[in-house]
């Protein structure tokens, strides 16, 4: 029954133009692209549910078989009914989940901060197989941003994400923060090659031409043969060994045209040659990190910054600037296309509807912890005010800090567009679908 069962759900999902494959993975595709064939939502109507969970929904939702999967900081991976917003089931891992889920086959993949990678039944939750990595952990450095004491090694608060699985040829694919990238077979859980970089991997890959892209926390962007895992290339980024601020790859990497597109902690947005891993082109954002994966359509990379809360459009052959948008608080979370609307979420706890044709805002979305806690830690201006999140210049005042910008309802989750509705998590534990 369970064979009859599967191939009757993947043939409901390459048949149906609703929930198809560009939705049932991160950025929506093995490129990353970020751009999703859908409807989208020209105009803000109403929320047509809300799910709520017990953690914050850090997790980007795969949307397949009628269902959208995501998962939260409780513990728990959740299957929620597009129409009803009604739980299907959930699976427990009793810790975190920050990565984002791929759904291929009948299976959903995911992997949680308990050191496992774990293959479910996409209908009922079921386990199929989990593999053990050799534990998760986050990425650390000594003086970490410049806080006390000066001598620790300290994990760093703002590395929300875990590696996001891609599945290809029957291969799921995704980086640990035992600092090993893993290819292992989709339908067994059988390791087929590990790949080793010289810190945690948190960023998700992407695969163009039988070539994963995939950047790492040792300041190095991979090239891997995907059948091999024999590395083809590798590109250095920049590098901060006083206060571990300006390095790291946490943005996954859009491949479109030959080119691969990523940001990095070291204020750089890059293009680099897919096949030869040449920079093609940089774009200095003047010590903002890039955490978001960028969005690639018609000629133009779509991505946004951190600290400086801008929203860049450049055009992809050459990187110079065709327009840029501040919103003033950091964003995080990946922009998705959909017709001629952008989205792209922030820490203000707001969702943001970009129209690429006046290359202005559209409408905004405010989540229910924006509204109820964002007065508490906003400016009169509209920026943020960190003087009443972070005191002091100590670690544990950075990591309680963090947490406190986190409650105005963040959005670090990065929407799946669906026909003409928008699914995205938010840091208040809703998992939203707006229409």
């Amino acid at each position: 029954m369970k064979r009859v069962y599967l191939a009757c759900a993947l043939l409901i999902v390459l048949s149906s133009p609703v929930f198809g494959g560009d939705s049932a993975m991160f950025r929506g595709s093995l490129q990353h692209t970020g751009v999703y064939d859908a409807t989208g939502v020209s105009e803000f109507n109403k929320i047509k549910w809300k799910f709520h969970t017990n953690g914050l929904v850090i997790s980007s939702p795969a949307v397949a078989n009628g269902n959208a999967y995501v998962g939260s900081t409780d513990g728990n991976l959740y299957a929620i009914d597009l129409e009803s917003g009604m739980q299907r089931w959930k699976f427990p891992t009793k810790v975190r989940i920050t990565s984002s889920p791929a759904v291929e086959g009948g299976t959903v993949y995911f992997g949680s901060y308990d050191g496992n990678f774990y293959a479910v039944d996409a209908a009922h939750g079921e386990l199929q197989w989990k593999f053990h990595t050799s534990g998760e952990r986050r990425f650390a450095g000594r003086h970490l941003h410049g806080v006390q004491p000066a001598g620790e090694i300290m994990p760093d608060p703002f590395d929300f994400y875990l590696s996001s699985p891609v599945v290809s040829k029957g291969v799921v694919f995704f980086g640990s923060g035992d600092s090993n990238v893993y290819a292992l077979e989709a339908g067994t859980g059988k390791l087929k090659w590990i790949f080793k970089t010289g810190d945690v991997v948190h960023a998700s890959p992407a695969i163009s031409d039988g070539i994963l892209f995939i950047g790492g926390w040792d300041s190095y962007f991979y090239a891997i043969d995907a059948v091999t895992g024999e590395q083809k290339w590798r590109f250095k980024t920049g590098e901060d060994h006083e206060i571990y601020n300006q390095v790291g790859i946490q943005s996954s990497a859009a491949v479109v045209d030959g080119i691969v597109y990523f940001g990095c902690r070291d204020s750089n947005f890059y293009a680099v040659d897919a096949r030869t891993g040449q920079q093609k082109w940089k774009f200095n954002n003047k010590g903002s990190w890039v955490i978001t994966s960028p969005a690639v359509r018609d000629g133009k990379v779509y991505f946004a910054t951190s600290d400086s809360g801008l929203f860049y459009a450049l055009d992809a052959k050459s990187g110079a600037l065709i327009f840029a948008q501040k919103f003033i608080w950091p964003m995080f979370s990946s922009p998705a296309i959909a017709g001629n609307r952008l989205y792209i979420g922030s820490h203000e706890g707001k969702l943001i509807a970009i129209d690429l044709v006046s290359q202005k805002p559209a409408w905004i979305f405010q989540t229910e912890g924006s509204r109820k806690n964002g007065p508490r830690f906003t400016k009169p201006d509209g920026s943020p005010n960190y003087d009443a999140a972070f005191s002091e210049g100590f670690y544990d005042n950075l990591v309680e800090g963090v947490g406190k910008m986190l409650s105005v309802g963040a959005i670090l989750s990065s929407p799946a567009v669906v026909d003409n509705v928008i699914y995205v998590g938010s840091a208040d534990g809703n998992l939203y679908a707006l229409m």
